[in-house]
């Protein structure tokens, strides 16, 4: 059965405009779900939206929880809009540079907003759908809110520093710690609750125009996460609860040392034992806020490069086998629709790929890699399938004028002139690259907001394997106008990509 041609736009959530320091699920969002519709895109793809911590430079690739949301992104115009704060709160907001987020700044603007919030809910009688969102989400939400609430208590401090009865869990040391924080505890939940409630709204929005969105699931966490706090015995930690081996990718495109994520590594055997019962759990519950789900680093949940727990760089490692049949015959049995798509960039196997097309999971195809040797490459666009998402460039690359300034290498430039049949310079490259990425038999054609804008790499959102600068960008107030949704609509027509026309009659 053939599948719709479709296209859409890479931009995370906090990239948005806001006058708030960081884009969020209000008013901006509603208009640019706008703009997409009057864009002609189907597609908003978002990158994850769990909780960050600026000790692992803001990335959310390296969540704090598995299920919980970011708090920066929750809307103070839309808890005014609900009565929860009043105009007076938000017009005490400070001058934000709205080119940037500032993380520390935005914290210490919205964590009193969010305090206030709760102390206006705790005075009304409207708790029904509060209490009903904390009934449906209890088997997660419990435990993050406890995490949640001790850290904020700890001034920060990783669990594992935590006091020992804390730490290790005991009992006693729970208990005692529970009573005495009941309101900070519920606090978080109502935290979740605004979350859920904002990006319910959203959905529905962005479901009326006919949008999907697409979110990610990282393969990792990170290791001050209220996940390995709670289930230790699903990760490979040593009986003081320090990891044994930690992940990353050995060297590739990305990096000539490879990528040391740190992560805590799955102890596959338990997950195994209980049926990958959390990672189940976690789709689910991603797939409450997203249309589609990409599995970052899909290839780590078929095998994945172990490195010493105290690695400098991800050069010396180890590849290990995770028991991959019965995780995707689970997979398939809770989730017969399979609604995700599968990062396959950098080192893979022909066993892997083959997994992947067995699934029927589409790929990426960045254009950005294509132009070495584009003859036999698979992502030089005479190459492409169409079960795949093309992409000129993803949210670990650098803009495509960035690329064409700073990145490719005089031969890709020079065949990147000739695949096309005229000169590409820094003036066309960005609108090039778009165009080959919409003319693709790739199914889906994604395109990063900055490629739309034509930014150089001043508009590039992260470099793997730099500490620090990341997951700041921001698109400013009234860049995503008329002018270029009239010019994207005529471009994604002529490729066959915009939504059929109602039929009426």
């Amino acid at each position: 059965m053939s599948r719709s041609r479709e296209s859409g736009i890479l931009l995370p959530l906090p990239a948005l405009p806001s006058r708030y320091g960081i884009g969020d699920m209000g008013p901006e969002a509603l208009k640019f779900a706008d703009f997409l519709k009057d864009a002609a895109q189907r597609v908003w793809q978002v990158l994850p939206l769990t909780p960050i911590d600026g000790g692992c430079g803001n990335s959310p690739y390296s969540p704090t929880s598995a299920f919980a949301g970011n708090p920066l992104l929750i809307s103070p115009e839309a808890l005014a809009a609900s009565g929860l704060l009043s105009e007076d709160d938000l017009s005490a907001a400070p001058l934000f540079d709205e080119g940037r987020v500032d993380y520390d700044r935005v914290r210490d603007f919205k964590g009193p907003l969010l305090r206030k919030a709760w102390r206006n809910f705790k005075r009304t009688n409207s708790r029904s759908e509060y209490e009903r969102f904390f009934a449906d989400n209890r088997h997660w939400l419990e435990g993050y809110s406890f995490f949640a609430a001790l850290k904020e208590n700890r001034d920060g401090q990783p669990w594992y520093e935590w006091p020992e009865g804390l730490k290790f869990r005991r009992h006693e040391a729970l208990h005692r710690t529970w009573v005495e924080m009941a309101d900070e505890i519920e606090f978080h939940r109502f935290v979740q609750f605004l979350f859920a409630s904002q990006m319910a709204a959203l959905r529905s929005r962005l479901s009326e125009l006919e949008i999907k969105l697409v979110g990610d699931v990282p393969v990792y966490v990170t290791r001050d996460c209220a996940d390995i706090w709670i289930h230790p015995h699903l990760f490979d930690l040593d009986e003081t609860l320090a990891p044994v081996s930690v992940a990353g990718v050995p060297p590739d495109y990305f990096s000539a040392t490879g990528q040391l994520w740190g992560n805590p590594l799955y102890n596959w055997d338990t997950m195994l034992a209980e049926d990958f019962r959390w990672w189940m759990e976690r789709l689910r519950h991603l797939l409450t806020l997203f249309d589609r789900v990409r599995i970052d680093h899909f290839r780590g949940l078929v095998g994945y490069w172990a490195l010493p727990a105290d690695a400098k760089t991800a050069e010396i490692g180890c590849w290990r086998s995770v028991p991959h049949e019965s995780f995707f015959e689970t997979l398939r049995r809770n989730f017969p629709a399979l609604p995700f798509w599968a990062e396959n960039l950098g080192v893979l196997t022909p066993e892997i790929e083959a997994l992947r097309r067995d699934l029927g999971l589409p790929g990426m195809l960045v254009l950005h890699f294509a132009f070495g040797d584009p003859s036999h490459n698979p992502y030089a666009p005479h190459n492409h399938e169409p079960v795949n998402v093309v992409y000129t460039g993803t949210h670990d690359n650098n803009t495509s004028l960035g690329w064409f300034e700073e990145d490719a290498s005089s031969q890709d430039i020079a065949n990147l002139s000739l695949y096309l049949g005229h000169e590409v310079t820094r003036h066309t490259a960005a609108r090039e690259m778009v165009r080959m990425a919409m003319s693709s038999v790739a199914e889906t054609a994604v395109v990063p907001m900055q490629d739309h804008l034509g930014l150089s790499s001043s508009g590039r959102i992260n470099v793997p394997s730099t500490p620090g600068g990341n997951w700041t960008w921001r698109m400013e107030s009234g860049q995503a106008g008329d002018r270029l949704a009239a010019r994207l609509r005529a471009l994604t027509e002529l490729y066959g990509r915009a939504p059929a026309p109602k039929n009426h009659g």
